[in-house]
């Protein structure tokens, strides 16, 4: 039964900079199944080594899930990681998107990533890892990127709960809170018209490798919660002493 490391969202950005890091790292299993939708992107990923295993599946769609849970139940597979980096978030006020940016949000961000999750624990064993990407944008609500943000505070509420009820199983959690990364993200979320970031996030955003690396060195130690870079750590801690009240009033007046 071959160790296994499932990463979604792996054709870009934060997902493929976590498959870069771990080819490189000494704890690397046997075979790292890469999720996407875009099969051209992952079979150029496998084509550089012979661990990697193209899973083409869209996490939007019940069968997106079905494709993951059919290739586990075939056997051989001894999930030692799983990274949960696959999302999305659209910017702008809610009137101003469509319902299916919003259900496609939720979907990805929420239901997707918490109904894999339950269709992998039955095939991982005691030292197993979980890394569910977050972001700094669950911390506070943010208008205006309405949607995204109420997501990723639930994707930190769920995995340190998760973290919670795993650990009878030996199996940990880790939630990665990033600010900003370089990726195309920003330009996604825009709709193609911004590519960069700007403001005070082009001087603070960070950079997807370092940012991976980092994230699974915190995993392999056990940590529930980790918040990348000193800004997103100031913010981690100012947030839980600022009111939202004052603090909606003060950056987001109407």
């Amino acid at each position: 039964m071959a160790t296994t490391a499932i990463i979604t969202g792996a054709s870009s950005g934060i997902g493929k900079a976590y498959v870069d890091a771990l080819l490189k790292s000494p704890d690397c299993p046997e075979k790292v199944w890469v999720v996407a939708r875009r099969i051209d992107r992952l079979e150029a990923l496998a084509a550089g080594s012979e661990k990697i295993v193209p899973v083409q599946a869209d996490l939007l769609s019940d069968e997106g899930i079905k494709v993951i849970k059919d290739k586990l139940s075939e056997g051989g597979a001894d999930v030692t990681l799983l990274i949960n980096c696959a999302g999305m978030g659209k910017k702008g006020n809610i009137a101003d998107r469509t319902a299916s940016d919003i259900r496609d949000t939720v979907t990805l961000n929420c239901t997707a990533l918490s109904v894999l999750t339950r269709e992998v624990i039955p095939y991982m064993n005691r030292g197993a890892r979980i890394i569910n990407v977050g972001s700094s944008a669950a911390y506070l609500p943010q208008p205006g990127f309405t949607v995204y943000a109420a997501s990723k505070s639930y994707v930190v509420s769920f995995s340190r709960a998760l973290a919670i009820e795993l650990k009878k199983l030996g199996i940990t959690v880790t939630v990665v809170c990033p600010g900003p990364v370089e990726t195309e993200f920003n330009k996604l979320a825009t709709d193609g018209k911004s590519d960069k970031f700007t403001g005070f996030r082009k001087f603070v955003a960070a950079d997807a490798d370092k940012l991976a690396a980092s994230s699974l060195k915190a995993a392999r130690r056990g940590r529930r919660m980790y918040v990348y870079g000193p800004p997103n750590k100031a913010l981690h801690v100012g947030a839980k002493f600022i009111p939202v009240g004052l603090f909606l009033e003060l950056f987001y007046r109407g």
